[in-house]
């Protein structure tokens, strides 16, 4: 089925049943489908039609769950960004999709309006935001709603085809969106990924990759018990992990999500004790922070029946003392943008390896292929890229055939991961892709840093790589090699840098060297800095102290 169908069959076998908390305000799953209903014929107003790209861009909230089913149910093809992100991160990417209407928070129009330049098809911003619509507003708004009943007729003064317009004259349409034909094979999103080149790349995504998955994931974790989970939603909503494994998965069985903006400690304590939620999905990072609380009761975690850690390597020690800690279960799983994400999870139930990515979700294939050529399978124990097939995994990248061409290759998805597996049919990942750095979560690649670190004036050289970090696993580091006579510091960089790049991109660690190691044909040789760095003395690094390093957590 599509996802909005998915929706609508929820909505009708549990009206009244809860769907979304926020701040104490609880929305269920009638109020659910009539504000989806709602924004969709706002958009279909606004001229969206079959397959035009809407993008978001907020924090966890409400109005996420219900623009991102809202557009779908008007047959656009949503492209979700984080709200940390520039201008020049937005502008790339909204036009790279071809975004013709953005649904903003407030507080990010200014953003939004700085890369206007470099998005002409851009032509309708509905603005929304915690700053001026909370949950006590929320539940007034879904009074006034109420409240007009019927009438199927446009507020007076209020125009749909103009931006900026506010999320309530989006909404404030009372008649029914026009239907639209969707089909399982037709594209929801395009969720964007870096992949080994650093090139950014939308996966096109349908609403059966992401029905089966979070059906596939759903099922696995639930070891075959029937009844709805309640889940605490403070991953972000924008990344394919929380999507697909927190809201379609919630949506479909009729579960509730405690939405948290961002994860804060002592909010998501507060979040566990009062509404005692089933399962908890994380990034390794959470887990440390959980593993840091100096008070603990023993009922405290007592509610989980599974936590899951996904989006970078689960270090078994933080497994192990979380645990020990919770008495909760915890396992690792394994995914990427590419199949929805997910397509390996250690059972909740039985044999969890640690230090393993688990056994394949049901439905889905894989195997260990060899680096040289990726067509010779490797037996098990030895290493080789991992490959996957599956109903989960993308049609290819928008409008990148050269790029699809070398990831899907007869069916398979060439991951650009390293594993092997054992004959227990357990999976290990060995290394990563390429170059790609993961801190705290998030997927950084070093060739867009270095494209900002290549256009400081005084920078005449520069490569970056991940280096080990005890809370985000890795961090940033870049050399740099000056032009000739300039005087250069590690705080004019970042300074730089953070107008330029989301946070959590910013490099933490800054070299300055006389030259940089270079192959034969000139290419930069990362594995020789990555030697230097954890062994090699450095002629002259400048470090970051703790509290000045950008949380890479979760947006605010």
């Amino acid at each position: 089925m599509t996802l909005p169908q998915m929706l609508e069959a929820t909505a009708r076998k549990f009206p009244g049943r809860t769907a979304l908390i926020y701040f104490g305000n609880r929305i269920t799953y009638g109020q659910l489908l009539d504000h989806t209903s709602r924004c969709a014929a706002g958009l279909q107003a606004c001229g969206v039609k079959k397959g035009d790209r809407v993008a978001l861009m907020m924090p966890n909230c409400p109005q996420f769950v219900i623009a991102y089913f809202g557009a779908l149910r008007a047959g656009a093809i949503v492209t979700a960004t984080t709200p940390i992100y520039t201008a020049r991160e937005v502008g790339h990417q909204w036009a790279d999709a071809g975004a013709e209407l953005a649904i903003v928070e407030d507080r990010l129009l200014g953003v939004v309006d700085a890369a206007r330049a470099h998005l002409p098809r851009l032509k309708t911003v509905v603005v929304t935001g915690t700053t001026h619509y909370d949950a006590k507003s929320f539940a007034k708004l879904c009074q006034r709603l109420r409240a007009k009943g019927k009438a199927g007729k446009r507020p007076s003064g209020v125009s749909m085809a103009e931006g900026p317009i506010s999320w309530e004259e989006l909404l404030s349409i009372d008649s029914a969106p026009r239907r639209v034909s969707l089909h399982p094979a037709d594209i929801a999103c395009l969720q964007y990924t870096g992949g080994t080149t650093g090139v950014s790349k939308g996966a096109v995504l349908t609403h059966a990759n992401l029905v089966i998955n979070a059906h596939q994931t759903r099922q696995w974790l639930s070891s075959g018990r029937a009844g709805a989970d309640t889940m605490v939603g403070a991953l972000p909503f924008f990344h394919i992990y929380a999507m697909t494994c927190v809201i379609i998965s919630a949506v479909m069985a009729g579960g509730t999500v405690i939405i948290l903006p961002r994860f804060e400690l002592d909010v998501a304590m507060n979040a566990i004790r009062k509404y005692r939620p089933t399962v908890f999905h994380g990034v390794p990072t959470m887990y440390v922070a959980f593993n840091a609380l100096t008070k603990v009761k023993p009922g405290d975690f007592k509610s989980f029946r599974v936590c899951m850690s996904g989006g970078a390597p689960l270090p078994v020690e933080v497994q192990e003392k979380f645990e020990r800690l919770t008495g909760a279960r915890l396992v690792e799983g394994y995914g990427l943008t590419e199949a929805s994400p997910v397509t390996h999870v250690n059972p909740p139930d039985g044999v969890s390896k640690a230090g393993s990515i688990g056994l394949l979700i049901p439905g889905t294939e894989a195997k260990i292929m060899d680096l040289e050529t990726g067509r010779r399978e490797m037996p098990d124990g030895e290493i080789g890229e991992i490959v996957i097939r599956g109903p989960q995994v993308m049609k290819g990248y928008w409008n990148k055939r050269k790029e699809t061409a070398k990831v899907l290759r007869n069916g398979w998805l060439y991951t650009g991961d390293i594993a092997r597996r054992d004959a227990d049919g357990y999976f290990s990942i060995v290394d990563r892709k390429k170059d790609m750095i993961i801190a705290g979560g998030f997927n950084i690649y070093p060739r867009e840093v270095e494209e900002v670190l290549f256009e400081h004036p005084k920078v005449k050289e520069a490569v970056v790589i991940g280096v080990p970090d005890e809370y985000r696993g890795e961090t940033v580091k870049a050399f740099i090699v000056a032009e000739e006579g300039a005087a250069l510091t590690s705080k004019e960089i970042m300074a730089f840098c953070r107008e330029r790049l989301a946070a959590y991109k910013v490099p933490t660690e800054i070299e300055f060297r006389d030259s940089l190691p270079k192959s034969s044909v000139g290419k930069y040789l990362r594995r020789e800095l990555r030697n230097l760095s954890a062994g090699a003395p450095a002629a002259s690094v400048d470090k970051k102290s703790p509290e000045e390093q950008p949380q890479p957590a979760l947006p605010r």
